[in-house]
């Protein structure tokens, strides 16, 4: 056999070792795949930890009820406080519009431990001028409380009753709504409205 012989049939063995080395299986399984029998092993803890049940939340089970109460500041501007039975931590909106004019403004707040909610003050600098004022409180609808509020209302607020209840415009399930008329100044028009007059403190 010649020098040239022997140099090739080395080439070919060392090529060949090096493809044995390098490739998988014929079905492209990687070595790591072969020692756990071919099939991927999915981790059970995981899966365990993430099909555990959510806690149970006792559903909201009565009339939901609002109450708005209101003070004029001495820089004539108007705070608005109000106490409900909704869950701690729902969101809410407070708006505030004089009727003479229709200009409003309006603020978010949320449920505290309790049931309190407050938001203010509202109205221009320059303080609100006497006249009819409508403060009302929404609440949203349920796909954008907290979770834990979801829980319990239900996740389209199925779980709200009572005659503040009512569905959302835009199809979102049912949410709230509580209205209170006020009479800013000291000669309140004559009305058959339930109001409260305010003076200045």
């Amino acid at each position: 056999m010649t020098a040239w012989q022997r140099s090739v049939r080395v080439t070919g063995l060392v090529l060949g070792l090096a493809l044995a080395g390098c490739g998988g299986s014929e079905d492209g399984e990687s070595p790591a795949d072969e020692r756990l029998g071919g099939v991927a092993q999915p981790d059970t803890e995981i899966e365990a930890a993430s099909s555990e049940p959510a806690p149970e939340v006792a559903p909201f089970d009565e009339a939901v009820s609002v109450g708005i109460d209101a003070r004029l500041r001495s820089d004539r501007r108007l705070m608005v406080e109000g106490t409900t039975n909704l869950p701690e931590a729902t969101r809410l909106q407070v708006l505030v519009e004089r009727e003479l004019s229709g200009v409003r403004w309006q603020e978010r707040t949320v449920v505290e431990a309790g049931g309190g909610f407050a938001a203010g003050p509202f109205g221009p600098g320059s303080g609100l001028p006497d006249g009819g004022y409508r403060i009302t409180v929404n609440m949203p609808p349920a796909s954008v409380q907290p979770s834990e509020v979801r829980a319990r209302l239900g996740e389209e607020g199925q779980h709200l009753r009572g005659p503040l209840v009512q569905p959302s415009r835009h199809g979102l399930g049912q949410v709230i709504s509580a209205s209170q008329r006020f009479l800013v100044g000291s000669e309140p028009r004559h009305t058959t409205d339930q109001v409260e007059v305010m003076e200045v403190e």
